[in-house]
């Protein structure tokens, strides 16, 4: 299916770009989360009428993601998780266990901003992660895991 996209996506382009994706992409996360338009004549149109409307939009979430990322960069957040004698985690510490700490220090992340290529984690100590605050704006921080002794 050929679509229209209404802000710039890492992965598939730029705002305006006409890119082909699959159907099911398309239905059921482009098109009902605003970030794309089937692309017909009358949609071409209509969206070369909103261009400057919609550059404006995506400059300002832009540039309103790179103030919270120059506040969050280089920011420690401390977790504390029960851990046996050897420093391993009885659990792990998860994108949503990251998030509710940021948070707590007074910025609005969720959990599907955090960027953990390692999956959890699971030893005591400090681990670099990543925070994704728009496409291109990625913010690195430390979470910092101490052992709980409960």
């Amino acid at each position: 299916m050929q679509v229209i996209l209404l802000e710039k996506l890492g992965h598939l382009g730029q705002l305006g770009d006409v890119v082909k994706v699959k159907d099911g992409f398309a239905r059921n996360y482009l098109i009902p989360q605003g970030k794309a338009k089937r692309a017909t004549e009358a949609a071409l149109k209509e969206f070369e009428g909103r261009r400057a409307e919609l550059e404006k939009a995506h400059a300002d979430r832009l540039e309103a993601a790179q103030g919270v990322g120059g506040r969050l960069a280089g920011l420690t957040v401390q977790i504390p998780a029960r851990a046996g004698v050897d420093g391993r985690l009885f659990g792990s510490v998860t994108n949503y266990d990251i998030a509710e700490a940021v948070n707590q220090q007074g910025f609005q992340i969720t959990k599907a901003q955090v960027r953990m290529p390692q999956g959890p984690l699971k030893t005591v100590g400090d681990h670099k992660v990543q925070l994704a605050l728009h496409s291109d704006v990625v913010v690195e921080i430390t979470v910092s895991v101490l052992s709980d002794a409960a």
